[in-house]
């Protein structure tokens, strides 16, 4: 099930070209309307999910980074012993992957990650986001369907 990696390559490349651009082109703080209720908005964010933890004095990042390197070694552990029959699964590892590994370099080489994509409604603006963030959100989302999906059959057994 190795031959997964290829997606999460694919998706680290995404995120680490979009970040580049975003970095070459705009200002910290810049922000751009894209769409009613989103915004292009060059945020650096030193906290995890939803800027967790984002206004410490900086032990977070190497918290963060040993946190991404135990995920990614059990992922990929977990990926090399999938099923050929289990494709869905290995898609749902390999986005949660390659999103980790997007935001990992991002924490390694900046001590920060950075986000860009800002979706809002009114005045509430959900945490910025990127490529890497989009990948993990999916991912979890389809382990969630799965984990559900494998509860119903085993139940109507």
């Amino acid at each position: 099930m190795l031959k997964w990696l290829g997606l999460s390559l694919l998706l680290i490349v995404l995120d680490q070209a979009s970040k580049l651009w975003v970095m070459a082109n705009f200002h910290l703080y810049e922000s751009i309307a894209l769409l009613p209720g989103v915004n292009f908005t060059y945020v650096h964010n030193t906290g995890a999910a939803f800027s967790f933890l984002s206004s410490q004095d900086g032990w977070q990042r190497w918290f963060f980074v040993a946190i991404a390197l135990v995920a990614t070694t059990v992922l990929t552990v977990w990926l090399t012993r999938l099923k050929d029959s289990e494709r869905w699964m290995a898609v749902t590892l390999s986005l949660i992957l390659g999103g980790a590994i997007g935001n990992l370099y991002d924490r390694i080489a900046y001590g920060y990650v950075v986000d860009f994509v800002d979706v809002y409604v009114g005045v509430y603006h959900w945490p910025v986001f990127n490529v890497a963030d989009c990948a993990i959100s999916v991912g979890v989302v389809m382990m969630l369907i799965d984990t559900f999906r494998a509860h119903g059959s085993a139940k109507a057994e």
